[in-house]
């Protein structure tokens, strides 16, 4: 579930960042505070807000014409802050440089319908060799930008696909597990210590038997884990969820959380308390 935000949000984490169980490959990530912004993120915020670590678009609208220079998130580390870009592994972006207009009326075999929910994201049957192949050209460049590492967002995607294609979960998890694994090592060849943080879609972990994903992996982020907008989830609902992210919790790897409770109102009574 992807939410553009044109404000900075201030969260912590769920737990904190400790060493990891194969640090000489996946790099610990020591953070207790994080910012969240994918729209117009400005440097001077980010540098003025004194986070530990910021999760923003490579580019200020998402545009090629608005990609940051090297110089800006250079500026950006040297002044304690870790920057990671945003990537969409699991639905492609018709507003992206990959974008070709042709798709609109004949598109190729591995773009699947458009999400009704986000105008202009298409699912991507992300097993494919051409879409992978796109997804390490955007690395490339998030490299060349000297971003620290990677938020993958729609790697639930695999649940679509498994009733979409009439596949098995076990069968859909594993090419995103698999995915997961090759964007890491392929980021890691370009980024010393890069970090690599999924978004949602955390029951893939269920499938990680032999624990791969949850060594590969950084940390993991989550959405409307305490809260559906501004209404509390249910105990069930979040013990369902926080099942999971135990077990990347448990090898000393930080936990992300945000949640959309913030009603517009003002920072005080009700909506100060629930923020």
């Amino acid at each position: 579930m992807r939410r553009y935000l044109s404000l900075v949000i201030f969260i912590l984490f769920v737990g904190c960042g400790g060493g990891s169980s194969n640090e000489d490959y996946t790099p610990s990530l020591k953070a207790r505070s994080w910012a969240y912004q994918l729209q117009n993120a400005t440097l001077e915020e980010i540098v003025e807000a004194d986070f530990d670590l910021v999760v923003m678009d490579y580019s200020r609208d998402g545009s090629e014409e608005g990609e940051y220079s090297f110089q800006e998130i250079e500026t950006i580390k040297t002044s304690g802050v870790i920057p990671i870009a945003y990537l969409s592994i699991g639905e492609a972006e018709d507003y992206r440089f990959y974008w070709n207009e042709t798709w609109d009326t004949n598109p190729p075999d591995w773009l699947g319908e458009e999400n009704p929910e986000w105008k202009g994201n298409y699912a991507v049957k992300y097993w494919d060799p051409e879409w992978k192949e796109i997804v390490f050209s955007y690395i490339d460049r998030i490299a060349n930008q000297g971003f620290s590492g990677l938020y993958l967002d729609k790697v639930d995607e695999f649940e679509y696909w498994a009733k979409e294609e009439n596949l098995t979960e076990n069968e859909t998890a594993q090419e995103m597990i698999k995915f997961i694994e090759e964007i890491a090592d392929y980021c890691r060849q370009k980024i010393k210590n890069c970090y690599i943080i999924p978004q949602n879609g955390e029951r893939l972990l269920e499938f990680d038997n032999k624990e791969a994903l949850v060594s590969v992996v950084s940390g993991w982020a989550v959405e409307d884990l305490f809260y559906n907008g501004t209404e509390p989830a249910t105990e069930d609902e979040i013990n369902e969820r926080t099942y999971y992210l135990d077990r990347v919790q448990s090898k000393g790897k930080p936990i992300f959380s945000v949640d959309y409770v913030d009603d517009g109102s003002g920072y005080a009574g009700e909506n100060l308390q629930r923020i």
